[in-house]
């Protein structure tokens, strides 16, 4: 079977993805099976320097906080800060180490001195695409509220705001009413649908549609950056206060209803990014796939569509999306792949890495489709055979070894 399938296996390289693809994408999404293997994270970065320097790439944005992710980005645009409080400040999900990894510190680090020196236009952009949400709760909206309500008072005025600061201050309250772990799980804890919360999100509605009506003027009033900037507080406070109202939900559907805003949430932002031109995402695969995805939570499915679904579904051919797949993560109890599996075939393919043209091998498995391979591991999602048709390549390495930090 390997030598049947050597023909979609090629080399890891930016000109090799673009031959893979239909059409140019403004959005190029790098999916990871599991989190914090910095083996992947390097991959991504020798992967992004060549888009940058082959194909004219100027931004990546990752699973991390939009927001705490500007620090990022001003870091590698203007040189503000340093690495060491970026590293600390700019990035959520500590459980996943994204701050702590050596990878994530030498792609700043690099971003940083490719932009020393360079014009504006040719700099290199850092963004975060996730909500400001972690595992165990949900941040307090003040940040973002504040954020625009400054925005939109320097550049109009406060006469055509709809409140003051010191309302919005007054109706959140204590940060702690909003970041209580103990709402993830229980709804009767969440402040979200209290008549405070209900009235902020009232604001926030109006706020972004102050920002959205006054647009020609903001247009040149401001920078595109700022511009850019006061959008991002807008989608993110409507939509942080959306999710808030979300966690109080007694019924059900309460965590289809997260997790399906969170990616909405993802997808708002990612499509903010493809305005600015060609960019490299990188998030699990299950955030960026084009089929519906599912996990178990509560000894209960739950399916929403991903960010990368409703991406494609509004950019069609300018949303291009790489799985990736591992053979083996040893030091996670993840041993060779039975030889039935995609992971499997792969493996026994020579190489330690490659580039497999997705939609081409699944037609190689019109008459024998491989089993979906069982992960011993709950972090590493295993390739469903089923979405191959559906992903325009897959990368996969052979051998993830451990990373000690």
């Amino acid at each position: 079977m390997a030598t049947d399938i050597k023909d979609c296996v090629h080399a890891v390289e930016a000109a090799a993805v673009m031959n893979l693809l239909p059409a140019r994408p403004r959005l190029l999404a790098l999916g990871e099976p599991t989190h914090g293997e910095d083996t992947l994270l390097d991959l991504r970065n020798e992967l992004f320097r060549r888009l940058v320097e082959e194909e004219g790439y100027r931004t990546i944005a990752i699973e991390s906080d939009c927001l705490m992710c500007l620090v990022v980005d001003d870091y590698v645009t203007t040189g503000e800060g340093t690495l060491d409080d970026v590293m600390e400040r700019g990035f959520s999900h500590p459980d996943i180490g994204l701050g702590a990894s050596p990878a994530n510190r030498e792609l700043v680090r690099w971003m940083r001195a490719h932009n020393e020196g360079r014009p504006a236009s040719e700099r290199l952009r850092f963004a975060g695409f996730d909500g400001p949400l972690e595992m165990a709760a949900a941040a307090c909206p003040r940040g973002v509220l504040t954020a625009l309500h400054g925005y939109l008072s320097t550049h109009l005025g406060t006469d055509p705001l709809p409140c003051t600061q010191q309302t919005l201050d007054d109706l959140l309250g204590d940060d702690d009413r909003w970041t209580n772990p103990a709402a993830m799980f229980d709804p009767a804890r969440s402040i979200g649908r209290s008549a405070e919360a209900r009235e902020l999100r009232l604001l926030a509605d109006d706020l972004a549609a102050l920002l959205d009506s006054h647009t020609p003027h903001l247009t040149t009033a401001t920078s595109s950056d700022g511009l850019d900037r006061g959008r991002l507080y807008a989608r993110t406070a409507t939509g942080l206060l959306r999710y808030h109202f979300w966690m109080a939900d007694p019924s059900p559907n309460r965590m289809t209803w997260l997790v399906s805003l969170r990616d909405r949430m993802m997808a708002d932002n990612l499509l903010a990014l493809a305005e600015r031109g060609p960019t490299l995402v990188h998030a699990h695969n299950g955030h960026l796939q084009r089929n519906r995805s599912t996990m178990w939570m509560s000894g209960l499915p739950v399916e929403w569509w991903s960010a990368g679904a409703l991406v494609s579904a509004r950019l069609g051919k300018e949303y291009a999306f790489l799985a990736t797949a591992l053979g083996t993560l040893r030091h996670h109890g993840v041993d060779a792949p039975p030889a039935d599996t995609v992971e499997g075939l792969l493996y026994a393919f020579p190489g330690e890495r490659h580039l497999v043209d997705a939609p081409r091998l699944a037609t190689a498995f019109a008459d024998a489709a491989p089993v979906t391979r069982v992960s011993p591991y709950y972090g590493y999602a295993s390739l469903d055979p089923a979405h191959l048709a559906a992903s325009d390549g897959v990368v996969f390495v052979k051998d993830v070894p451990q990373v000690h930090r």
